[in-house]
């Protein structure tokens, strides 16, 4: 059957006159109806774990803006809870994890399928979205891809150069290995559980995939990408698979048919006319306005937002940040942003 939802069709191939526009992060911090939900749900992860409550911070920016895709209001590392790390969050510092550094720590996991036991509450989540989203909006399921999930179990944090985790796939090579297959296997699972309660697309995004050079961004971000794709597609045929592989660089190229996703989406980093000519020959592309617009404004940004949309205008092109929307954003930028978007038509 054809779709009329403009996210389907640009990750089926087409080009569109007018791209169409979500935005990472969009259910977050910058809104100040987000913050009053998050305070009524007490904490970051109490919020996640809350079905009704995560289902509305997923829905408040698409009745503010009217994006066209709404992504589910999760955090990639309840992944390694649902495995048995301990995880909790430090107000103003982020996320904080036990650390995994040896293969007996890596045995000591949970098998992979009773990661269901943890996220149950994400999938009623997704059901309560399939009902309240507008019926043109699309729902784009995610998790974290393995690599940058797994910089976080080793280092029990956050760190700048995920020195931990290449000291671990250096030193310890068959542990790493296995908490690399462990987590590859618990995404399938994951996400093969958020199609089935209603994801139309999912994301996998691999935030730190920049720091992995040579062939090991082909072994860590390259082929985990692979495995999940392939697997998600063998059990729901059709499902689309956006990848983010953040500052891949000259990676991004190629990566369209490396992986099987049908989309890849792109940092700032890369020029959008380099992009179309290198990445987006391949197949539908996502991004990249740089996140620091929607806090600036004025008219770098619409300049910025019109110079992507045409430099993507030949090709399926949805528009995108090329990063997370940061909590200092102003929502007035986002509505100009969007805006720019919907008044482009490709000559």
């Amino acid at each position: 059957m054809m779709t009329t939802k403009t996210i389907l069709r640009a990750l089926a191939g087409e080009t569109l006159p007018t791209p169409p526009i979500w935005m990472m992060r969009q259910a977050g911090r910058y809104l100040p109806e987000y913050k009053a939900t998050r305070a009524q749900a007490g904490d970051f992860l109490s919020l996640c774990y809350n079905p009704d409550l995560a289902a509305e911070v997923t829905l408040q920016p698409i009745r503010r803006y009217g994006f066209d895709a709404a992504i589910l209001f999760a955090d990639i590392l309840l992944v390694p809870q649902a495995l048995g790390a301990d995880l909790w969050f430090v107000t103003g510092e982020g996320p904080r994890l036990s650390t995994l550094t040896d293969k007996a720590g890596v045995a000591a996991l949970k098998p992979v399928d009773a990661v269901h036991d943890t996220l149950n509450p994400v999938y009623e989540t997704i059901r309560i979205l399939r009902r309240e989203l507008p019926a043109e909006t699309t729902l784009i399921g995610f998790a974290g891809a393995p690599w940058t999930v797994a910089t976080y179990m080793i280092a029990g944090r956050g760190t700048p150069d995920q020195a931990p985790a290449h000291a671990m796939r250096e030193g310890a090579p068959a542990a790493f290995d296995a908490l690399i297959d462990r987590i590859t296997l618990a995404t399938i699972e994951y996400l093969s559980a958020q199609i089935d309660a209603g994801a139309e697309v999912v994301k996998i995004f691999d935030s730190w995939a920049g720091s992995l050079k040579g062939a090991a961004f082909d072994r860590y971000a390259t082929e985990p990408a692979r495995r999940i794709t392939e697997a998600l597609k063998a059990r729901h045929p059709g499902i689309p698979v956006i990848a983010f592989p953040r500052e891949a660089g000259d990676k991004y190229i190629g990566f369209h048919a490396a992986t099987g996703a049908d989309c890849v989406a792109l940092d700032n980093s890369v020029a959008p006319e380099w992009a179309a000519e290198k990445v987006q020959v391949d197949g539908c592309v996502q991004g990249n306005l740089a996140s620091r617009h929607m806090v600036t404004g004025g008219q770098a940004l619409v300049d910025d937002t019109l110079r992507i949309c045409q430099a993507f205008s030949n090709g399926p092109h949805i528009f995108n940040l090329g990063h997370g929307i940061t909590p200092d954003a102003d929502p007035e930028n986002v509505a100009l942003m969007i805006d720019t978007v919907r008044n482009f038509k490709r000559a």
